[in-house]
């Protein structure tokens, strides 16, 4: 049993090449903990974490070397710029096992662009690390930077092969419905439920003009479910029509690709009132599930649901896009941290509040990061 919170840390972490050479003034292991522990508590950048260092020189010098006192700005920007994300991410992983017990039912995968991480000078874009989040959970189970003159499309992949997906259902905005991508989920035991754009013309075409003929929904034999939500002075109504009409999909494996598993062709409808006005927008899937719209629209609901439960809450909580590290690995690895210390956070639930909240309880209260840090 470990005997101390900070141990689960070294213990991640511990296999974590350090790129400087010999005769280092601080460990690697120190400043890597010192980096967790300042973003967990408020810290948004180098120079913030220093400043917690040294506000908490006291404490931390219980329980890590610190043979020279505390790191300076720079030296972290320096140290976390040369780790090798593939190395710092295998930490991550580490340190997931031990916050919990993972129940992946569904898993959405998402990118993000985080705004401020370009560097004009040396001609580097912003960073975009596409994330995968197990809902059950509310948790970030993976995550996997988009190659300079990349994009989503190849870095999806990656992350699919990183992370254990089997049982649970896939769910991908546009840009991942791939026929390639489609495969590594059937051969990983999984299932998919992948929106359709104009990426896709003709298969999207294919599916859009079944579900917007009523004829067609009828004469296809769809399955229908339907939701109302009613609060704030807002009413959603959310529909879907789901059917795995043999015609279509003989006609879609024949000529449009080779779509592993696909059984359902989807139609999810939202209708939304709010101040007298009325919106109506109509979403278009594939899916390898059986065509169940209460099942398949719970799921793509789901999907949404990482948009507010990890892009905005790191936008909101941490200033993710505000962040302007970006030297060498260093903006990666930070954003390695930040979804370390978010599935900790929310891991945590005795303190009624929200995560910004609890990362100034953690600052202010050794006791609370302590609760943090033990999962």
């Amino acid at each position: 049993m470990l005997k101390h919170p900070l141990e689960r840390l070294r213990n991640s972490f511990s296999e974590v090449e350090d790129a400087r050479a010999k005769n280092v003034s601080h460990l690697l292991i120190d400043i890597i903990v010192l980096a967790i522990c300042g973003v967990l508590s408020g810290a948004d950048s180098w120079v913030e974490v220093e400043k917690y260092g040294q506000a908490k020189h006291w404490f931390f010098r219980a329980f890590l070397e610190l043979p020279h006192g505390i790191p300076s700005h720079d030296t972290f920007g320096r140290v976390f710029s040369k780790i090798d994300p593939k190395q710092f991410r295998e930490g991550f992983f580490k340190s997931i096992k031990f916050i919990a017990n993972l129940i992946e039912q569904h898993v959405a995968i998402d990118g993000k662009v985080l705004r401020r991480s370009h560097d004009k000078t040396n001609n580097l874009s912003a960073l975009n690390m596409v994330s995968a989040w197990a809902s059950k959970n509310r948790m970030v189970i993976g995550q996997e930077k988009v190659r300079d003159k990349s994009n989503e499309i190849v870095a999806i992949p990656i992350l699919l092969d990183l992370i254990d997906i089997a049982n649970c259902t896939v769910t991908i905005d546009a840009i991942g419905c791939q026929t390639e991508i489609v495969a590594i989920i059937i051969d990983s035991d999984a299932d998919y439920a992948l929106a359709l754009k104009k990426n896709q013309l003709n298969l999207y075409e294919t599916v859009k003009g079944l579900f917007d003929d009523p004829d067609e929904i009828e004469k296809r034999n769809c399955n229908y479910h339907k939701d109302i939500n009613k609060g704030h002075g807002r009413i959603e109504v959310r529909e879907c029509w789901a059917t795995n009409d043999e015609s279509y999909l003989n006609y879609i494996k024949n000529e449009l690709g080779e779509w592993a598993g696909l059984q359902s062709l989807v139609m999810v409808q939202a209708e939304r009132h709010i101040n007298g006005e009325v919106s109506v927008e109509k979403r278009y899937y594939i899916s390898s599930l059986p065509p169940d719209a209460e099942n398949l629209l719970n799921i793509i609901r789901s999907h949404w649901g990482i948009e507010n439960s990890l892009h905005w809450v790191l936008d909101m909580a941490f200033r993710e896009d505000e962040s302007r590290v970006r030297q060498g690995h260093a903006a990666e690895n930070f954003a390695i941290i930040r979804h370390l210390c978010l599935n900790l956070l929310k891991k945590e639930t005795t303190a009624q509040c929200g995560i910004k909240a609890k990362r100034m309880l953690a600052g202010w209260d050794m006791n609370y990061l302590f609760k943090v840090l033990s999962g």
